[in-house]
């Protein structure tokens, strides 16, 4: 039966928004519990990557970057609030109709995390309870409507309170609580490299300011991935599973992986999303076992010409199996800069393929090999308008100066990388003059990228500086310049600077 209350409309829709927004709390607080990525908000943005269609998802990338994910997020957040708003002022005359649209919503919600890989049924649950308190919040708001306003604005205080401890209770228990897994990864002690990494000489880094170092530390190493929520993996009960085409099937635990021998290498990773003079790549020291050893235990088929590698999201990645075979520095990883994987980087274990982007080769949160071929199977970015893989593009950047240089001796510096052919030569170009010779940092290996300097006498005023490298196989960076879809953006890299 519909009925009419004597707070106004603009009281009932506040009253929907906060219902809404305290159910998304608990179903996020009911999630961080047990898995994190059953969230309503994490399972409905993740089910809206698989569904956009490829030309929106490359334009709002392109867009916004690696603000995509936070953005996608916020912008469900704001929509169902929204509607949480509009089901509150319905609930004012028609009650019944606005619980069907809340159960409508979270049905909706339930569906998009029980279809997602690597959930089950439980996953429901979040949602579920989101929507079951909302309809709580408005039933207990329904039967103070009549009350005075002072006691309208208490109820909708409180239930500000309860959507403001459930997400900060949810936060914590994300990362403290029983579905934690931050006290486990601490716990791990790796350990030492039984082949230690070469150390790459006397002369690894440049004491510039604004130069990237050598080493990026783990909290400033970019992150690219297409998890809305970072898996939680219990490290006790992880399992690497290896299978396809192989003589016998492997299951390998962590602890597994730590008693084999541990290799350390240097090895800088690239996005294939990364425009020119872009931050998204990095160098790091990992810690782990060689792939090509251990996917050797299994008997692979030579006619396996892909290697396909999956998270424990359902990500997956295709690597083409002879650079698994070929003498690179293929692994496995455990550590990262002489720690556990950090849990944004891969926990517990990662692939680091030298020479390849990471759409292909770098999979986090591993759980699955499977030997097949690239006829049977396309992974996940192939499927949405990427390359096969390529080798990664020699490309440099200058990091500093960024704008603006005082005058006398200038240090123009950055980083080149061309990864497992090596950086042979850097060159700069002022004010399209003629090419100059940079000073080369110390490389152990051609895996890495390497820092580059040149003392610039700068004269006051406005100039151009222009960067390029030419690989270990002495091929020039080209000057060509191509976006980043399909296989990696090329072009020189140029910033203006005014001294003075």
């Amino acid at each position: 039966m519909n009925t009419t209350h004597h707070a106004p409309p603009r009281s009932w829709a506040a009253a929907g928004l906060l219902a809404t927004v305290a159910g998304l709390a608990i179903g996020h607080l009911a999630a961080a519990l047990y898995e994190p990525r059953s969230a309503p908000l994490s399972a409905l943005s993740d089910a809206v990557v698989a569904v956009v269609p490829l030309e929106v998802s490359h334009w709002f990338i392109e867009l916004v970057g690696t603000l995509d994910k936070p953005l996608l997020i916020a912008g469900l957040l704001v929509g169902i609030a929204v509607v949480g708003a509009g089901v509150g002022v319905l609930w004012r005359t028609r009650p019944w109709p606005a619980r069907i649209a809340v159960a409508v919503l979270a049905l909706v919600g339930a569906a998009a995390a029980f279809t997602r890989p690597g959930l089950g049924v439980e996953a429901v649950v979040p949602s579920l309870l989101a929507g079951a308190v909302t309809i709580l919040g408005l039933q207990l708001w329904g039967s103070r409507s009549q009350a005075e306003e002072s006691g309208r604005r208490g109820f909708l205080m409180v239930l500000g309170g309860v959507a403001a401890a459930g997400f900060a209770a949810s936060w914590w228990a994300g990362r403290s609580g029983p579905a934690g897994v931050e006290a486990q990864r601490d716990a791990v002690k790796l350990p030492e490299a039984d082949v230690p990494a070469v150390e790459p000489g006397p002369v690894a880094d440049f004491e510039v300011d604004g130069l990237a170092p050598y080493r990026v530390p783990n909290g400033d190493f970019y992150r690219i991935d297409t998890a809305i929520t970072v898996p939680q993996v219990d490290v006790d009960t992880w399992t690497l599973r290896v299978h396809g085409m192989v003589d016998k099937e492997l299951t390998f635990t962590f602890d597994d992986l730590l008693g084999r021998e541990l290799i350390e290498r240097d090895v800088t990773l690239a996005c294939v999303s990364n425009q020119v003079g872009g931050d998204l790549v990095g160098n790091a020291r990992w810690l782990g076992v060689s792939l090509a050893d251990l996917l050797a235990e299994a008997g692979p088929d030579p006619a396996a010409d892909q290697l396909v590698s999956r998270s424990t999201d359902g990500w997956t990645a295709g690597s083409p199996t002879q650079l698994v075979f070929d003498g690179r520095d293929a692994m496995i990883a455990v550590g990262m800069n002489g720690q556990p994987l950090p849990l944004d980087h891969g926990w517990p274990a990662r692939l680091v393929i030298p020479g390849l982007y990471g759409y292909v080769s770098a999979t986090k949160w591993l759980t699955e090999l499977e030997l097949t071929t690239f006829d049977s199977y396309d992974a996940y970015w192939i499927t949405r308008g990427w390359s096969e893989p390529r080798p990664i593009k020699t490309q440099s950047r200058i990091d500093t100066p960024k704008s603006k240089a005082g005058t006398g001796t200038v240090a123009v510096a950055g980083v080149a990388w061309a990864q497992h052919r090596g950086i042979s030569a850097v060159e700069l170009k002022i004010d399209g003059g003629e090419w100059l010779p940079c000073e080369l940092s110390d490389v152990a290996t051609g895996d890495t990228w390497r820092q580059w300097r040149y003392e610039w006498d700068a004269p006051e005023g406005d100039h151009t500086l222009t960067v390029r490298a030419t690989d270990g196989e002495g091929e020039v960076q080209t000057s060509t310049v191509q976006g980043v879809i399909p296989d990696g953006a090329t072009g020189l890299h140029t910033v203006d600077v005014t001294i003075g």
